[in-house]
């Protein structure tokens, strides 16, 4: 990991875009990424990343002259499953791109275990540290 002050923490806006939807940022916009991955918001930036390309390409289809009807009937049954995928396979698309820049794909998960704490806790004081492989119980 460079730490000279000339490398850029944030990607600039044509990184931004082949970041989006795949490629590897440089080493020295980790923490950006982790941020961007595994911070507050994180799963509604990747729905919305998902939704784009979908409304580009159902987009033309609007332009086509026909009633609201057939114009609602012909997008949405192809946007719904989008917005359904993108929220089915978010959690495993952000850890797929922590690990893809060498940050701990376990990050997705660290909101839900801070809010979370006090319930294990809560378990661990009545029934006792949980017993298994490491990784069993931190979801």
């Amino acid at each position: 990991m460079r730490t000279d002050q000339s490398s850029p923490t944030t990607p600039r806006p044509w990184q931004y875009i082949t970041y989006c939807y795949g490629k590897r940022l440089p080493d020295s916009m980790r923490q950006w990424v982790a941020n961007d991955l595994a911070g507050p918001g994180a799963t509604l930036r990747m729905m919305c990343r998902v939704a784009v390309p979908a409304i580009l390409i159902l987009a033309p289809i609007w332009f086509i002259p026909m009633s609201l009807y057939l114009h609602v009937s012909m997008t949405l049954p192809i946007f719904i499953p989008f917005v359904f995928f993108s929220h089915a396979l978010n959690k495993v698309w952000r850890r797929h791109m922590l690990a893809k820049h060498g940050l701990n794909p376990y990050l997705v998960d660290a909101i839900s275990r801070e809010r979370n704490a006090h319930v294990h806790q809560a378990y661990a004081e009545r029934y006792g540290p949980r017993s298994g492989p490491a990784g069993s119980h931190d979801i």
